[in-house]
C-alpha cells in the first residue's frame, strides 16, 4: 500500500518541471502588462489630442485629458467628406479583394511544392526563395506594371504588386508539410479524390491557423499601403485613405509653414486658422479606424498559426 501511495503523485497532475515558479510567472505577466500599456497609451493620447482644442494643445502641449474638448479637427477633416468616403471605399475594396486573392494564389503555389511526390518541388521552392534575395529594382518594377501590364491609374495597381509574398508562401508550405499527414492525402487518393478536391476539402480546412495568420498580415499590408497610390495613381478618385491622409498632412504642413499663403488669405479678407496639430491626430484615428476590428476575427487562429514549424515535445 505504501508503494502504491508513493507512486500516485507521479501520475496525477502535471509535471512540476514544466511549471514556472511564482516569481517567474509574475515577472512574465508584469512584462506583458507593461508592454501592452506601452502600446495602448500612445493610442489613447492620440485620441485625446484629436478631441482637444487647438489653442490649448499649442499652449499646454499634449495631455491625456484635454483642457478643452473640441471637434474642430474632425469638422475640418470632414468639411468635404466625399473624397474621404470614396478613399475609404477604395481601401476596403483593395484590402478585401487583395487579401482573398493573396490567400488563394499563395496557397495554390505552396501546396504543390509541399508534396513529396511532386518532381519539381525543389526547383519551384528555390524559384520563390530567390525572389526574397534579389529584385529587379524600382525602375524595372515600375515599367513592368505601367508599360507591360498597363496598370497606370488602375485600381488593380494597388492589388497586384502586394499579392504574392515569398515569405508567406514558404510559411504556408512549411505548415502543409509539418501539419497535414501524408497518410490522409493518400487515403483520399485511394477513395478516388482528385488533387483539387483534396486541396479544397482536406488541405484548406486543416490549414485555417496559417491561412488566418497570413490573412491578418496581408490585411494590414494592404490597408496601410500608401506607396502604390503615390507611384501608380494620379487621379484622386482612385487613391486609398492612407495616401489621402498623407496628402492632407503635406498640405497642412505647407500652409502652416508658408507665410506668403497666410498673407494672401488675410489680404483677401479670409481667416488663416486651422487645427494643424489636432487634425494630424484626427487623421491617424481616421486611418486606423476599421483595421483595429480585423484582429478579433483572426485571434482564434493567430497564436496557433505563429507556431508554424515549431518542434512539438
Amino acid at each position: 500500500m505504501e508503494a502504491t501511495a508513493e507512486k500516485t503523485p507521479a501520475h496525477s497532475g502535471s509535471n512540476p518541471k514544466n511549471q514556472l515558479s511564482k516569481p517567474a510567472a509574475f515577472g512574465i505577466q508584469a512584462f506583458f502588462i507593461i508592454y501592452s500599456l506601452i502600446c495602448i497609451i500612445p493610442v489613447v493620447l492620440i485620441i485625446m489630442v484629436s478631441f482637444s482644442n487647438e489653442t490649448t494643445v499649442v499652449r499646454d502641449g499634449y495631455q491625456f485629458w484635454p483642457a478643452a474638448f473640441s471637434f474642430e479637427a474632425y469638422e475640418f477633416l470632414f468639411k468635404d467628406p466625399t473624397q474621404i468616403i470614396r478613399s475609404y471605399g477604395i481601401s476596403i475594396f483593395v484590402t478585401v479583394v487583395g487579401t482573398l486573392l493573396s490567400l488563394v494564389i499563395m496557397a495554390l503555389y505552396a501546396y504543390p511544392i509541399s508534396r513529396r511526390d511532386f518532381p519539381h518541388a525543389k526547383f519551384f521552392t528555390f524559384f520563390v526563395f530567390f525572389t526574397m534575395l534579389f529584385g529587379g529594382g524600382l525602375v524595372p518594377w515600375y515599367l513592368v506594371y505601367v508599360q507591360m501590364l498597363g496598370l497606370k491609374d488602375n485600381i488593380w495597381a494597388l492589388i497586384l504588386p502586394l499579392m504574392i509574398s515569398a515569405f508567406f508562401v514558404l510559411i504556408i508550405r512549411t505548415f502543409f508539410i509539418t501539419t497535414i499527414p501524408n497518410a490522409v492525402l493518400e487515403s483520399a487518393k485511394i477513395d478516388g479524390a482528385g488533387e483539387m478536391k483534396i486541396f479544397i476539402k482536406i488541405v484548406l480546412p486543416l490549414s485555417l491557423p496559417v491561412l488566418a495568420t497570413v490573412a491578418l498580415f496581408q490585411t494590414l499590408t494592404y490597408w496601410n499601403d500608401w506607396f502604390l497610390s503615390l507611384v501608380f495613381i494620379t487621379k484622386d478618385a482612385n487613391i486609398t485613405v492612407q495616401y489621402l491622409m498623407y496628402k492632407m498632412m503635406l498640405n497642412i504642413q505647407f500652409l502652416a509653414n508658408n507665410s506668403n499663403v497666410a498673407n494672401a488669405i488675410r489680404s483677401a479678407g479670409g481667416t488663416f486658422r486651422f487645427p494643424s496639430e489636432t487634425v494630424r491626430m484626427a487623421m491617424v484615428i481616421v486611418g486606423i479606424g476599421p483595421i483595429i476590428f480585423a484582429y478579433p476575427f483572426f485571434q482564434k487562429y493567430f497564436v496557433k498559426g505563429l507556431t508554424v514549424g515549431a518542434v512539438k515535445g
